[in-house]
């Protein structure tokens, strides 16, 4: 008999990483690599994705889990945006990869109305404190990736880095 009351974080992940200017390897390259763990954390039982909505690793990841949807309907995408109006000043393109993004996820929650110098903090708690698996591209650099993976180690979490950095 099958256990009803299963914890329902248990197959959440989310996405941190460096926004584009940061990573080191080309854009294609590190989609690949998101790709490849997107497919072995759906292997391994996961259906929620979260995406925190930045530039690079986590738009580029939100959009790979549109494509899997397509595949596989059970598959779902939950967008945590820090704030309402946090892609107006991006350039064209990333704002409509944004709003293709929102408007193809599950799930939006904008955790503020307006910027506030903690909102990323509170995003990337929110995101870690919803999932038990994290999707990283950490390239060891200090930051918000950083910050995020110290707080899911803290809390146990398992941690992917797509990049191998020992961190």
């Amino acid at each position: 008999m099958k256990n009803n009351t299963t914890n329902p974080k248990q197959f959440r992940c989310c996405f941190t990483g460096h926004r584009p200017e940061k990573l080191y390897n080309s854009p294609e390259h590190i989609k690949e690599l998101l790709k490849d763990a997107i497919e072995k954390t759906i292997a391994d039982g996961y259906y929620v994705f979260i995406s925190g909505m930045a530039r690079g690793v986590d738009l580029w990841a939100a959009e790979l889990v549109i494509e899997e949807k397509k595949r596989n309907p059970s598959i779902k995408l939950m967008c945590v945006s820090p704030y309402f109006g946090f892609e107006k000043k991006w350039n064209f393109r990333d704002q409509l990869t944004y709003n293709y993004v929102i408007k193809n996820a599950d799930y939006v929650k904008y955790l503020s109305d307006h910027y506030s110098r903690y909102c990323f903090h509170t995003r990337n708690t929110f995101m870690v404190n919803n999932c038990n698996r994290v999707i990283a591209a950490f390239n060891g650099e200090r930051g918000g990736t950083y910050n995020t993976i110290n707080y899911a180690k803290n809390k146990n979490l398992e941690i992917i880095n797509i990049l191998n950095h020992p961190d």
